[in-house]
């Protein structure tokens, strides 16, 4: 998310944002539209709800600035200088509007996007309209990522600090003939040992046929972001659900979940999708391809996958 300002800003160090908010492609007006939503999640402490709504913002803000390549417009020179300062007005626009979505658990980064753009922000209602014709200050990094040695040290560091308990390790005292374990000791014993985890599903439906890699490769599995989710009235198992695999590339999926999954609660989430299926024409529509799901015996539901954190729209499983 601070990408889009530290992408942007020092073109604008000089000139400004524009004098008129430039065409965004409807943009800020869809993340304001949004607004609306943001704010019932925080009323409810659905803080998850809340992040996943800003941060597809975010990612279509993004996606914008890589459509547009400002760095490739501030070396055309004085020809292109025009569309560089509307590109990185749009931008600076959308940072400082996500900023005030997150005000709320990132105070911090409120404060740093008022001194770059704008002046301190005091309320919601600032995230429903542009900023034209101010200064632009001079970037600062606002985050730095966290680096593979911060976190070795990190978890070095609590390592020694934790207390040391053999896993197998028990005491034992003698009361009236009768032995008795440490329940400490044993609760460390069961902690070591992994869960065992029941047949039922492996059993009630037994592996497929071997299958070779080129068989497998055949099958183009993407991550892709749940953009919209509504039920099929007519339909007793179906959702109907608009997935992004980036950019401008949308498609349909009729998903059986219905009943297992809130639609409202699936917007924004990131699934796997099977990208490469043939479009299937249903009754209520046409599918453009396969959710990926678990479901099995022992547990009477239908599972979504998720993929890893960091993942985006588009990636290919491999």
């Amino acid at each position: 998310m601070v990408n889009l300002a530290s992408r942007t800003a020092r073109w604008l160090a000089d000139t400004g944002l524009s004098a008129r908010y430039p065409d965004d492609e409807g943009l800020f007006a869809r993340a304001a539209a949004d607004g609306a939503e943001i704010a019932a999640a925080y009323e409810a402490c659905d803080t998850a709800r809340a992040m996943r709504v800003i941060m597809l913002a975010a990612d279509r803000a993004n996606a914008f600035v890589d459509r547009t390549e400002p760095w490739k417009l501030a070396k055309a020179g004085a020809d292109a200088a025009a569309r560089l300062q509307d590109v990185a007005t749009v931008a600076l626009n959308l940072f400082r509007q996500v900023a005030v979505y997150l005000a709320p658990v990132l105070p911090r980064l409120a404060e740093q996007a008022g001194a770059l753009v704008g002046g301190p922000i005091r309320a919601w209602e600032e995230s429903q309209a542009p900023l034209v014709g101010l200064p632009v200050a001079t970037f600062v990094a606002l985050m730095r990522r966290v680096e593979r040695q911060q976190l070795d040290a990190l978890l070095a560091a609590a390592a020694e600090a934790a207390p040391h308990v053999p896993a197998r390790a028990m005491s034992t005292t003698h009361t009236g003939g009768s032995t008795m374990a440490d329940p400490t000791s044993a609760d460390a014993s069961r902690a070591a040992e992994p869960p065992a985890d029941p047949g039922d599903a492996l059993a009630a439906e037994p592996l497929a046929p071997q299958c070779t890699i080129d068989d497998f490769t055949k099958i183009d599995l993407r991550i892709a972001r749940i953009l919209a989710a509504e039920e099929v009235p007519e339909a007793k198992k179906l959702l109907r659900l608009t997935v992004s695999l980036g950019g401008d590339a949308t498609r349909t999926v009729f998903a059986g979940i219905k009943g297992f999954h809130d639609p409202a609660s699936l917007v924004g989430r990131l699934v796997v999708v099977v990208a490469n299926l043939a479009p299937r024409q249903m009754k209520f529509g046409l599918s453009e391809g396969m959710v990926a799901a678990a479901s099995g015996a022992g547990a009477p539901g239908i599972y979504l996958l998720s993929p890893d954190s960091g993942a985006l729209p588009g990636m290919r499983l491999r």
